[in-house]
């Protein structure tokens, strides 16, 4: 902690356990606590079997309880992120139920929350800032760090990848059900990487994704009690932090609406944290086609549990049927998944029988909804025919026998007018739910399929779900085109908005991206141009169709492609991205095809007339991993299919309404560190985006207001793109980015930090904007650079400025701690090496090194001569040579030098971690005794020291909490300390006198008033 009090300790983390204790958590303090600790789970035993035996009405022994907890830890050792414990969570352990679920507010579990609570296992271990306990079950936690850190919360995200990935910790990531990490800052919605806000996450083995929470029921803030000064006064006194209680920016930071304390009452408050164990927790299994199982832990998202509450209000209301309007990207599958299991229940409770159906209009919209329902764990049945369907409708069960929920997925067309529901069922406790996918396109009200589908049970609950907001117009069958003066509003049809979540909110979210549109270049368009005019001059009339597959076209179009493919993966500095090519007819995605088999770039052709369904899927499936580089296609897959490293969409015929949104989110889902997905428009779809657009405005102004101004943010605007090309070219003027050797030299020489990061905004504008340049006609940018160099400048200035970094940090010899919170690792180490050896070497420098600024990161006492000594020599050896040019024999050498750091930085802080035990964790007292045995002649043995100290502190805490003005006046605190201290020496045959006196008391009162002060 470095001695620093405004860290995230007081600023953040003793003002979210006092909010905890307003939501009806105890607070348990780890120095006090007698009862027993399972170290191998965290467990806290005593509290576990109290609420075991009065959660089942039982009187467990402890010895049956330990038996229990023993077959907990089989199963939290399984590599199955916990699905096995999870299952015991929700059903029991040998008929023990763990969780009180029977009230929504869980009123029979005990709520309870530790600090610092070691996880560990050996020699590794971490101690989460705040540890949330639900019948003595370490359940979640939560990780704080104070406002304006450095790296912001990607510090926290980059520190818990690494610890969940330690094999040794699995039982600990196997137990977590919920983590919460925050800076205690507003979301900035503009960042394309999170770094301010508070975030949640489920636990993983591999990289965890953070998730943004916005509150939609404001009355779960009505329900904070006032703060217990009692539980605030232990909080303080056991984290020996009395001395901030009567401080302004305390006060500040216990507000309940700041954004830490928002989001604990978001996701803690008893009755919310029950339906996220209970409801908002998926395993997701997935086989590829090599055999290979991946198993991911999903919550809920925040949109996705406001859904979920919003369709149990409306049923409670006695409205079975509306719309639930959620972008693209935005898990409408998953978020029926949810409902599934919540419904269930809601309708059990009424002695109710729920039969859930997922209706598609397209069979491999069928196929794709059932392997996402099965990867969950449902039971799925397929319905592959009229007759299939006529039996399962007619039926109150269903096939299965696994235990598993079900689900029936079936094709619209499968609806009949034989598919009713017997009469004789109505007599029977059974309600059947529609779940209605993509319910903008083939549920018209002239048809019977629609017709069909509300008579087969007009009792039924029909939930409809679009991605794209409904557009009233009626299309002829035949032609396509809009039939005029016909029209419908569809909330007629499907009844009144239910919820809404609308793209602009999705991408402040992150979970899906903007689009930048590009369109083709002169030169090339005129390509393309001359060679429809040669195809038309050799061929005479010819359709269009014709036109647009002749060879001599494709030829043109497929170099385009092939040739901006290259470039992107260059510019973005990405092999991995995936291109879709978007073809006027599947004759012409056949000719394109075979074009593209000529070139180095893999394809495959997906038409409904191509190939098997099962071949098809390799494909898909080979594209998601990465073996293909392009997709080839017609109409489909334009929907419904999810592949975030799919960034390049090349449009070549224009799309009409909804279809035309749904086509261009292909690339807009959350892929590397890419801030946007990109549209070649071969096809000029802008009048047809516009009109879509103001359709859309049209319909659902009336319903939605001003707040549905945003969703034109689909794309980013000309007048965005200008203003930033123009920054970039005022930027980069001074500098010569066509020669990389030159343009070093040049950043080299500044020493000014914020004109480096403003270049280096540039310079990463530049790589999302480098067609777009070309297209503007900005030749001072266009004509500046060698596209190879594009990324090779960003890392030469990103570099600069870490070592900057590095340079302030060790010239500045009064804040030893600078060169511990400068994260060294993250310098872009560019060692010139040639033999594997030498890269061995390098690899364990930079291991070394971190694990000496870890440790040195550990001190306690920053003023501690040795310690001092220590940062001196880290320094001396830092400065010696720039990192990046030693060689592989000055590596070694500095290996050892570390080392031998690391180790006496060991010892000494194991020794002031003893000594701060000593004194109940209270670092204060642990440095002013060290001061004290500094000061020849040492005041008194240790023994005797202690003693004094301790009784000292006791004193002085009681009375910090009895007046609150004591620590506003220092020379007023002090006066008070002499009596004290001379009476606990003298009562301890220490002799003293005025100037031994006056010098402890201003030991004291320096820990505390610095402990006070406010220091970032």
């Amino acid at each position: 902690m470095m001695g620093t009090l405004h860290n995230e300790d007081s600023r953040v983390k003793i003002p979210a356990l006092v909010h905890f204790t307003r939501l009806g958590y105890e607070y348990i303090s780890l120095k006090n606590y007698s009862g027993q600790i399972d170290e191998d789970t965290n467990i806290f035993v005593d509290a576990f079997r109290d609420a075991l035996n009065r959660i089942n009405g039982t009187t467990l022994s402890a010895l049956e309880v330990n038996k229990i907890i023993e077959e907990l830890k089989i199963s939290l050792s399984a590599d199955d992120l916990g699905r096995d414990f999870y299952s015991k969570i929700l059903f029991g352990c040998n008929g023990i139920k763990l969780v009180d679920f029977e009230r929504a507010s869980g009123k029979g579990n005990t709520y309870q929350i530790v600090t610092e609570l070691t996880y560990k296992n050996g020699s590794d271990e971490f101690r989460p800032d705040i540890t949330v306990l639900i019948n003595g079950m370490p359940l979640a936690f939560l990780e704080v760090k104070k406002p304006n850190n450095k790296n912001g919360i990607q510090a926290e995200y980059t520190r818990i990848n690494k610890r969940f990935k330690n094999k040794k910790f699995k039982r600990f990531v196997n137990i977590t059900q919920l983590m919460v990490f925050s800076n205690n800052r507003e979301y900035d919605d503009n960042e394309a990487v999170p770094l301010e806000g508070a975030f949640y996450a489920a636990s993983s083995y591999k990289k965890l994704f953070f998730s943004h929470f916005r509150e939609e029921d404001e009355s779960i803030f009505n329900k904070i009690e006032p703060i217990d000064l009692k539980k605030e006064s232990l909080i303080l006194k056991d984290t020996n932090l009395l001395s901030i209680k009567y401080t302004s920016e305390y006060a500040t930071n216990l507000n309940f609406d700041s954004q830490t304390n928002r989001i604990v009452t978001c996701l803690f408050s008893h009755d919310r944290i029950m339906m996220i164990l209970k409801y908002a927790i998926a395993y997701v299994e997935k086989t590829d086609d090599a055999g290979i199982t991946t198993l991911e832990k999903h919550l809920m998202r925040y949109p996705q549990i406001f859904a979920t509450k919003a369709i149990e209000k409306k049923l409670d209301s006695g409205i079975k049927n509306g719309i639930i309007w959620h972008t693209q990207g935005s898990g409408k599958t998953a978020l029926a998944y949810y409902n599934i299991r919540y419904l269930k229940d809601y309708y059990q409770r009424k002695g109710v029988i729920a039969k859930f159906y997922f209706v598609v209009d397209r069979l491999d919209l069928l196929a794709q909804a059932a392997d996402e329902f099965r990867a969950r764990g449902l039971y799925v049945e397929e319905v592959n025919s009229k007759k299939d369907f006529i039996e399962n409708i007619s039926t109150t069960g269903s096939n299965n026998n696994t235990g598993l929920d079900t689900v029936t997925v079936l094709n619209i067309q499968k609806f009949s007018k034989e598919s009713i529901a017997r009469v004789s069922d109505y007599n029977v406790n059974v309600q059947r739910i529609y779940f209605l996918d993509e319910a903008h396109r083939s549920y018209k009200p002239t048809g019977s399929f629609l017709s069909n589908l509300i008579a087969s049970d007009r009792d039924a609950v029909m939930i409809a779900l679009t991605g794209t907001p409904l557009i009233g117009t009626i299309y002829d069958d035949k032609t396509g085109m809009p039939i005029k003066g016909k029209g419908y509003d569809s909330k007629d049809v499907f009844g009144a908005y239910i919820h809404k979540y609308y793209y602009n909110r999705s991408i402040a979210d992150g979970y899906t991206l903007r689009l930048i549109r590009e369109g083709i270049a002169t030169t090339y368009r005129k390509k393309l141009q001359s060679a429809l005019d040669e195809i038309e001059t050799m061929k005479g009339a010819i359709s269009k169709k014709e036109l647009y597959a002749h060879p001599k076209y494709v030829s043109a179009l497929v170099e385009y492609i092939t040739t901006d493919f290259t470039k992107s993966k260059i510019l973005y500095n990405d092999d991995t991205i995936g291109g879709m090519i978007v073809c006027d007819s599947s004759e012409q995605a056949r000719a394109v095809f075979e074009e593209m088999n000529k070139s180095s770039f893999s394809s495959a052709l997906i038409l409904h007339d191509e190939d098997d369904k099962d071949t098809r899927k390799q494909y898909r499936n080979a594209f998601k991993k990465g073996k293909i580089d392009f997709l080839i296609v017609y109409n489909m897959l334009l929907t419904g299919f999810d592949a975030p490293r799919l960034k390049k969409l090349y449009l070549g015929r224009v799309i009409k309404d909804h279809s035309l949104l749904q086509a261009l989110t292909r690339v807009n889902r959350p892929y590397q560190n890419f801030r946007y997905g990109y549209v070649v428009d071969f096809a000029d779809i802008r009048a047809e985006f516009d009109k879509t657009n103001k359709a859309y405005f049209d319909e659902l102004q009336a319903e939605l207001g001003d707040e549905f101004q945003q969703y034109g943010n689909i794309f980013k605007t000309p007048e965005e793109i200008q203003t930033d090309l123009q920054l970039i070219a005022e930027n980069l003027f001074l500098f010569d980015t066509s020669n990389a050797e030159v343009f070093s030299q040049q950043i080299s020489a500044l020493d000014d930090k914020a004109a480096l990061v403003e270049l280096r905004h540039a310079l990463e504008l530049y790589k999302e904007l480098y067609n777009i340049a070309k297209l503007y006609d900005y030749k001072e940018l266009s004509d500046k650079f060698e596209l190879n160099n594009i990324s090779a400048l960003y890392n030469e200035v990103n570099n600069r400025i870490n070592l900057i970094n590095l340079k302030q940090n060790l010239q500045n010899a009064e804040d030893m701690s600078a060169v511990l919170n400068m994260a060294l690792d993250e310098i872009d180490f560019q060692f010139k090496k040639i033999s594997e050896n030498e890269l061995v070497i390098a690899d364990k420098f930079k291991e070394s090194l971190e694990r000496t600024r870890r440790e040195m990161q550990r001190n306690l006492d920053p003023k501690d001569p040795e310690y001092i000594t220590l940062m001196e020599e880290l320094q001396r050896l830092l400065r010696k040579k720039h990192i990046e040019e030693l060689n592989a024999e000055e590596m070694t050498g500095n290996i050892a030098e570390l080392d031998r750091i690391r180790k006496a930085a060991e010892q000494k802080n194991q020794v002031d971690q003893m000594l701060t035990a000593k004194y109940e964790n209270d670092i204060k007292f642990m440095r002013t005794h060290k001061r004290l045995k500094e000061t020849p002649p040492p005041l008194a043995s240790d023994i005797v020291l202690h003693k004094v100290l301790l009784s000292l502190k006791h004193q002085i805490d009681e009375r910090i909490l009895a007046n609150e003005r004591l620590l506003t006046n220092e020379p007023y605190f002090l006066q008070d300390l002499f009596p004290l201290i001379k009476r606990e020496l003298n009562s301890n045959g220490v002799p003293l006198n005025t100037s031994q006196i006056k010098y402890v008391g201003s030991c004291i009162s320096n820990e505390y008033f610095n402990e006070r002060n406010w220091v970032s």
